[in-house]
């Protein structure tokens, strides 16, 4: 039975699992670096890691082999659909700005202004002092990142997508 009400998100947990696999790849997982980029499974695998159960139904966000998984496990865009629309298992996020993005927390960056957003980096650091882009620093795979502020990236569009938790 669907437990409704939200479970924390383990954002330690998270930001520990992009340390360790930012400049790596855990074999637990196909690399898709060379069939479109890796940046969403590794999204994906920092919110598994901070306790967000996968979601095995047709729409669902999940992974179990190269050949098996969801589109959300490992698209930019179905990343994003699933996160915000998702009221059954899985994690659960909403748009916020600069200024409501934390730790472990995902941003979307569209770089050519195509609408079509192309990457998804992981929050895993913020810095004191003003809120500013490159105070955010991330973890990304595709391109391997570690403690990258985000103001380096060229892009014309950017979505901070903050975790409220997940559903069981």
């Amino acid at each position: 039975m669907l437990n409704n009400s939200l479970q924390p998100y383990n954002r330690r947990d998270a930001v520990a699992y992009a340390r360790q696999w930012a400049l790596g790849r855990n074999p637990r997982y196909a690399d898709f670096e060379k069939m479109g980029g890796d940046c969403t499974n590794f999204a994906s695998q920092v919110l598994h890691a901070g306790g967000c159960p996968m979601n095995y139904s047709p729409n669902g966000w999940y992974y179990r082999s190269l050949n098996d998984r969801a589109p959300a496990w490992t698209s930019v865009k179905y990343l994003h659909r699933f996160l915000l629309y998702n009221r059954s298992t899985g994690p659960v996020a909403k748009e916020t700005d600069l200024y409501g993005i934390t730790l472990g927390d995902l941003i979307q960056l569209d770089f050519e202004d195509d609408g079509i957003y192309n990457h998804t980096p992981v929050v895993v650091e913020i810095l004191p002092g003003e809120r500013r882009l490159d105070k955010i620093l991330i973890a990304a795979h595709t391109i391997d990142r570690i403690d990258y502020p985000v103001s380096n990236y060229t892009f014309q569009k950017i979505r901070f997508l903050h975790i409220l938790g997940y559903r069981r």
